[in-house]
């Protein structure tokens, strides 16, 4: 069952309405306002004329980085895991580190060179147009595409919990977070995002530190609250966690390998771009490091731990793990904890109104990732693709034109996955169990670019062919440990192509054993191998 926040009264019922809908119209008001500041071109489109000050830096940064897997998928893997998944918490200062590290490079290397997509700066470094592009390109809609579904899933999910007495309110929150998130980004751009992301991303900043702060007062301090923990089952406290997933190869590899695939994904690289200077990015690094981690110890570790004190998990005889039956799913415990907490501390009316702010903020944390993720894909369709191959000789504001079409084909497409998978009990809704999947999932391809561009902005020892190489390898190999790939192969059985696979099974199944790292790692280390040996061999020869 899941968790219901509506009130006895007709009052309280009508206050997540009016939370809603305050949202959405600030929302569309700040996306008319970039549209009203914007000037002709792509650069503005898409960089908002490069010259975004620190603080709308800082929080579209921040904002695109913690999306709904900070408010619905990590509080969720903390209350199914335990104390365990803190220590993915290094993911934050590892992140915040890219931004100061990665950052400032990009940021110099795209004012020299007038870049606006990633692809931009590693053909021209490689001198190479056509492969290689698509590869880029293609790395760039692996990740943004899981992302979006991600962000439109919990959209779904949080309509849903919001309105549970209403038939059909997952398929509309959906609907809704997709028109209101398309609207804001195809009227202003990258302006209008950034603009939008600054509000997502105090709201989320806000959503966190508030709920952790009232399951604390919820327990009358913080001295119970650390007493109740110790009486959670033993599993919930050490490693490797209540389902034994999380040993310590994988949780290091995912700490360090997803905010690095994180921070070089294409909307946060167009972020560097679009900075005003490089002590913008030094003090976006600062903030992010400090205010992430602080919301990530003391708001996300808080809540799930809180919620398996509150919501016990049903753990069967053989070891699985199932939510408590008030949660629904593990993604919606900081909405079981929220509606808990606050409708008992301050009573129905107040109680509803902050729980719906609450509620609210993670939507935000979700259309803050989709907005950025949408408006990379329509720069890296548009650019790299559309003005390359299809028309060379299309204008600038033909090019725009053609980005926002994109952006609504991206938007159509995700939707269709993630209402066709809703509870299909098949591959498709296999694939989006719990947000943190599907992050992990995308983060596997978009990481694939580290070699290359350690490479760009600091060694200048591989060529195209090796960066193509290693690119295609790693793409190949991190999909081959993903959860899709043991979706699909599962409905291979009894088909022509189980013998193909059956091989390429069992190397996987091996190498799970020998070593429990992420699909990430996996597809990394050979890149890494790949891209060193074909370069040092094809050095002075012709690249693709």
């Amino acid at each position: 069952m899941s968790p219901d926040l509506t009130g006895s009264s007709a009052i309280v019922q009508l206050i997540p309405f009016l939370v809603l809908a305050s949202y959405l119209i600030m929302l569309l008001t700040l996306g008319c306002l970039g549209y009203r500041q914007r000037q002709a071109g792509e650069e503005d489109y898409y960089l908002a004329g490069r010259a975004q000050g620190w603080g709308i830096t800082a929080m579209t940064i921040m904002a695109t980085f913690f999306s709904s897997f900070a408010l619905l998928g990590a509080p969720g893997m903390v209350y199914r895991e335990g104390v365990v998944f803190a220590l993915v918490s290094l993911n934050v200062p590892v992140a915040g580190y890219c931004v100061y590290l990665l950052g400032g490079k990009i940021w110099k290397a795209g004012q020299k060179g007038a870049y606006v997509t990633p692809a931009d700066m590693i053909c021209d470094h490689y001198k190479s147009h056509v492969f290689l592009r698509l590869l880029v390109v293609l790395v760039g809609v692996l990740f943004t595409i899981p992302y979006v579904m991600m962000q439109l899933k919990a959209g779904g999910e949080l309509a849903a919990v919001l309105f549970s007495s209403y038939p059909g309110a997952f398929d509309l929150g959906a609907v809704v977070l997709a028109t209101i998130t398309t609207l804001y980004i195809m009227i202003g751009g990258m302006r209008s995002v950034a603009w939008t992301d600054a509000l997502q991303c105090f709201l989320l900043v806000t959503g966190m530190l508030v709920s952790g702060a009232a399951l604390v007062r919820f327990f009358d301090g913080f001295s119970n609250f650390s007493e109740a923990i110790t009486r959670l089952p033993k599993a919930s406290l050490t490693l490797p966690g209540n389902t034994g997933f999380w040993s310590v190869p994988m949780l290091l590899t995912v700490s360090l390998l997803m905010p690095i695939g994180g921070m070089i994904q294409p909307a946060q690289w167009m972020r560097f771009y679009a900075a005003r200077d490089l002590n913008t990015l030094r003090r976006s690094a600062l903030i992010f490091i400090i205010l992430l981690t602080g919301c990530f110890l003391l708001g996300i570790m808080l809540v799930g731990l809180g919620g398996q004190i509150l919501f016990p998990l049903q753990i069967d005889e053989i070891g699985n793990v199932t939510p408590h039956q008030d949660v629904g799913s593990f993604d919606q415990i900081l909405v079981a904890v929220v509606k808990k907490t606050f409708l008992e501390l301050l009573g129905p009316s107040l109680g509803m109104t902050l729980a719906s702010v609450i509620v609210v903020a993670i939507m935000a944390a979700a259309m803050s990732t989709a907005d950025s993720s949408l408006h990379a894909l329509s720069a890296l369709l548009t650019r790299d693709v559309y003005s390359y191959f299809i028309r060379p000789d299309s204008g600038q504001s033909e090019r725009v034109w053609v980005g926002r079409l994109v952006i609504l084909g991206a938007t159509l497409f995700s939707l269709v996955f993630v209402l066709g998978g809703k509870g299909t009990g098949g591959t498709l809704a296999g694939t989006m169990d719990m947000i943190v999947g599907l992050g992990l999932f995308a983060a596997a391809f978009s990481i694939q670019l580290l070699p290359v561009t350690v490479d760009v902005l600091y060694l200048h020892r591989g060529t195209a062919n090796g960066a193509a190489s290693g690119l295609v390898i790693g793409l190949v190999v991190a999909f081959c440990f993903t959860s899709l790939f043991r979706s699909l192969t599962q409905i291979s059985v009894g088909c022509f192509v189980e013998p193909l696979l059956l091989p390429v099974i069992t190397v996987v199944t091996l190498c799970r054993e020998w070593l429990p790292i992420h699909a990430a790692a996996w597809g990394l280390i050979p890149n890494v191998l790949i891209f060193a040996l074909v370069s040092s061999f094809s050095r002075g020869r012709v690249q693709c």
